[in-house]
């Protein structure tokens, strides 16, 4: 699988200190729209595998890290970059929506720009 969970004790490794780019699928599993997205995810990892690192981290479970970047609706998809967020994208949108956000930092020819 080449989404990984995290939690409020994982994040600032496997997100913020990662040396790809993350994006992190913010849900909770009573959530119809996060369902929704959920293989639209599946699919960007799976496109992007070795370009960026795709986890998602439950809201219900994990509330310190969503207070922290202020999510109020989910599914909430944040774009980390050097322990920053770069970008947001709310709701359940279609993958050309999430791969357009995503290649806002894409190099073709280096990954992604510095």
């Amino acid at each position: 699988m080449l989404v990984s969970q995290v939690i409020d004790s994982t994040f600032q490794e496997e997100v913020l200190n990662h040396k790809l780019p993350v994006l992190v699928d913010f849900w909770a599993p009573w959530c119809g729209p996060c369902r929704m997205v959920a293989p639209v995810v599946d699919e960007i990892a799976n496109e992007y595998n070795g370009s960026i690192k795709v986890v998602t981290i439950n809201t219900d479970e994990n509330p310190s890290t969503a207070t922290e970047y202020g999510i109020r609706s989910i599914p909430t998809l944040m774009i980390f970059k050097d322990g920053k967020r770069v970008d947001t994208v709310i709701g359940a949108v279609p993958k050309s929506t999430l791969a357009t956000a995503l290649n806002k930092y894409l190099d073709k020819n280096k990954g992604f720009v510095e």
